[in-house]
């Protein structure tokens, strides 16, 4: 008769031997890792960022993009009509705001901005999306007044005519545009 000791004490050395195999411990040696850390500024150095919204597989999304000033909304959707850079489209980042370079413009008063834009929304040029990728970018933009970006109030004028009567949206607090009444109040 075979005693199991033996068997029990080949089996623990091959299973210890296969656990110690796959653990995931490589050799010490120094290995390329990429560019050193970075993020912390040199004190007495302010880093400065614009938000600028575009689109992905999951909905609207803020991106972060470095600037050495403050930028108006004009200058902040002038970086949106550039579209994503190359990382940001390797993250699967687009636009839906049509082309309109040299036609949109956005003059920023006190907690507000005028936003003239050469597509109507009725039409269908303008959809939900790059509204509000359009309003979102310029409330985080800097804005007189110093309202939060939730407060700063968009009107809207389509095709380009002031005569029209503006429709004004905010940016909500994730960065989807929500309608404001006439009395100032989002629906």
């Amino acid at each position: 008769m075979m005693s199991r000791f033996p068997v029990r004490a080949a089996a623990t050395v091959v299973l210890t031997a296969l656990t110690a195999a796959g653990c995931g411990i490589t050799s010490t040696a120094p290995t390329p890792a990429g560019a050193p850390a970075s993020g912390i500024q040199r004190p007495g150095t302010e880093a400065r960022t614009v938000k600028l919204y575009f689109t992905g597989p999951y909905g609207i999304r803020a991106v972060n993009r470095p600037t050495d000033r403050p930028l108006s909304p004009q200058q902040a959707l002038d970086l949106l009509l550039e579209g994503p850079t190359t990382a940001e489209r390797d993250r699967g980042l687009v636009t839906q705001v049509p082309s309109m370079a040299g036609q949109l413009t956005a003059n920023a008063a006190d907690g507000a901005v005028d936003l003239y834009v050469p597509h109507t929304v009725s039409s269908g040029d303008l959809d939900v999306t790059a509204v509000t990728q359009l309003a979102c970018t310029a409330a985080h933009a800097h804005v007189p007044g110093n309202r939060p970006a939730t407060q700063v109030d968009i009107h809207i004028y389509e095709s380009l005519t002031p005569s029209r009567t503006p429709w004004t949206v905010r940016c909500g607090p994730h960065g989807t545009v929500i309608p404001v009444t006439a009395t100032g109040e989002p629906r």
